[in-house]
């Protein structure tokens, strides 16, 4: 089973009518009017359904191959690629000036939550040629632009970046990987680099690969990293390829999921690198990427989600199995279809609120991105920086347990690969680690972004929930349903920030401990406000699609205020026991 419904009204619905992009003054919004999100949309959601998804299975059966130094992709994916590729899709919202389309990148991540549902381990591949592109973009030198960023953006030749070393995962001020300088002014990059997706592959004609690397004679830790462009192919003068640079792919990483994306074990052996933006400071460049990063990956883990729960939703309708408790739902056949028993209403009601309040969490995002990036609005640049690890933190822990909740729909079915609830599960694992683990996001945004700018931007995202509350509250309905429900959910929001204030000062360790329940506890309010904003828009139409979101608002506000009261406790309550027992007794 490999079917993808694009979720086409959801997002029209999303962009339209709780965004409202086409009235924003963001440049390039008001571009943004029905008929052409239909279009672009409807032929994205298109490819997603009829080329990506058929191959999802095809990529997890086959895997990638390491053959003489060359990955094999799986089959169907490269003409899948260059489909991609040819159809301008990678270079959607990027420059016009290197060949890019420059629309808006709220568009580019509508259009990215259905390729990655559609096929995860695909997606990567282009989706890592974007941040490439976006690092060099933003730091590198005209040259390298005019080299590097139209290949990237035409597809000819792909992106990666390599951060993480064998024994150097987060902590990257451990790395050890070097770069020597020569004197034609490039440098001989020397190192391994493991867990680096598309390394290594048979889809695009070059790699270009961002790789972190220290300059002898720097500074130790984070301060003396630099960034460099080491291509798998050198470049000519001319722009055609020249010799294979001296670098390989040791070793394909064995994975639970994503297996038709290559994860390698990548060798430099005195590679011939480019210094990109100034020596020792790579990982402030590096962070172009890898924010971008976070953000895809919260698109991933909400993506598998959306799948999962599709496939989960269409699997309860059909499946006959036992009574209705209040009468025969189906009396003519043999059994009701699981859809009328109340355990897998709720199981589908609680993946449906996630997913469709995520979507929108998510696309509000990227809205304020296209803000920071179009208008320079500092507010807009410093919200999206404190919502980066809620975003990446929280939408990959609920998607994986939401994909893991439509698996159990099945039954002992979704426990086999003969249905692709065991994919879903699997691919959406690996968004909780990779990018930054998951309990990282979470002391990022309690030791870093919470009080980043002396806490101006935790202090706007409380303000923005209040001014819609008391804008929106003469509405009984919206009031009742879901301002109260929010303003109690914000308030348990803002007292957990006060714990961390207050704690953190005196025992920063009693403090940190409960980082992971506010960061769920954060994603909740999030996801409590994006209902609140659809709820306003759905009590304007007047269509099954809106009473259904109506509903759907409802009872995720219902569930609300009990889940951020558990995390709120247990902030306040774990603590010290956490730190209890000395080291040696685990």
């Amino acid at each position: 089973m490999s079917a993808y419904d694009p979720p086409l009204r959801d997002l029209e619905f999303i962009l339209h009518d709780m965004l409202a992009v086409q009235e924003s003054p963001v440049p390039g919004f008001a571009d943004l009017d029905r008929d052409f999100t239909a279009a672009i949309l409807g032929e994205a959601g298109r490819i997603a359904r009829d080329v990506l998804a058929p191959l999802a299975a095809t990529g997890d059966r086959e895997g990638c191959r390491l053959e003489n130094g060359v990955v094999r992709t799986p089959e169907g994916f490269k003409a899948a690629y260059d489909l991609i590729a040819s159809g301008g899709w990678i270079g959607l919202d990027l420059d016009p000036d290197y060949g890019g389309q420059g629309m808006p990148h709220v568009l580019n991540t509508a259009i990215g939550e259905m390729h990655a549902g559609a096929n995860m381990a695909l997606n990567m591949y282009w989706g890592l040629s974007h941040g490439a592109y976006n690092a060099i973009h933003a730091h590198g030198s005209d040259e390298q632009k005019r080299t590097y960023l139209p290949k990237l953006v035409a597809g000819t030749w792909s992106g990666t970046m390599n951060l993480t070393e064998p024994h150097c995962g987060t902590d990257l001020g451990l790395l050890r990987t070097r770069a020597e300088p020569r004197d034609d002014g490039s440098y001989a990059v020397t190192g391994q680099k493991i867990f680096i997706s598309a390394g290594e592959h048979d889809l695009s004609e070059n790699i270009i690969h961002l790789v972190l690397a220290r300059i002898p004679g720097g500074p130790s830790g984070v301060k003396g990293i630099s960034l460099f462009i080491v291509p798998k192919f050198l470049v000519k003068p001319d722009g055609g390829l020249g010799e294979r640079n001296a670098l390989s792919c040791g070793k394909l990483e064995e994975k639970m999921g994503i297996h038709g994306n290559a994860t390698c074990v990548m060798n430099y052996d005195g590679a011939t690198g480019f210094l990109v933006g100034a020596a020792h400071d790579g990982l402030r460049a590096m962070f172009t990427m890898m924010n971008e990063a976070r953000l895809s990956v919260g698109v991933q883990g909400l993506a598998q989600a959306a799948a999962a729960y599709q496939a989960a939703a269409a699997y309860a309708r059909e499946r006959l199995q036992g009574r209705a408790v209040t009468g025969p739902a189906n009396p003519e056949g043999p059994a009701d279809p699981l859809i009328v028993h109340p355990d897998i209403r709720r199981a589908l009601m609680d993946q449906r609120a996630f997913v469709e309040g995520g979507r929108a969490f998510i696309l509000w995002a990227a809205s304020l991105i296209d803000a920071s990036a179009r208008c320079g609005d500092a507010d807009a640049e410093g919200l999206v920086s404190l919502l980066t690890p809620v975003i990446k933190g929280f939408l990959t822990d609920q998607g994986f347990a939401s994909a893991v909740q439509a698996q159990q729909v099945f039954g002992g079915h979704g426990y086999t690969e003969d249905w692709p609830m065991s994919r879903f599960a699997r691919d959406a694992r690996i968004t909780m680690i990779y990018e930054g683990a998951n309990g990282i996001q979470a002391l990022d945004l309690v030791g870093r972004k919470l009080a980043q700018d002396g806490g101006r931007h935790a202090m706007a995202f409380f303000a923005l929930v209040k001014d819609f509350i008391k804008a929106n509250e003469s509405d009984a309905t919206l009031k009742a349903d879901f301002l109260d429900p929010l303003k109690a959910a914000s308030k348990d929001l803002q007292a957990a920030a006060t714990f961390f204030v207050e704690t953190g000062m005196k025992n920063p360790d009693a403090a940190l401990a409960g980082s992971t329940d506010f960061l769920h506890l954060f994603g909740h309010v999030c996801l409590g406000l994006m209902w609140a904003r659809m709820a306003r828009a759905a009590l304007a139409g007047d269509e099954d699609f809106h009473r259904a979101k109506l509903a759907t608002g409802r009872y995720y506000m219902i569930r609300l205020l009990p889940a951020t009261a558990l995390h709120l406790a247990r902030i306040r309550s774990g603590a010290e026991p956490v730190m209890a027992l000395p080291s040696e007794a685990f």
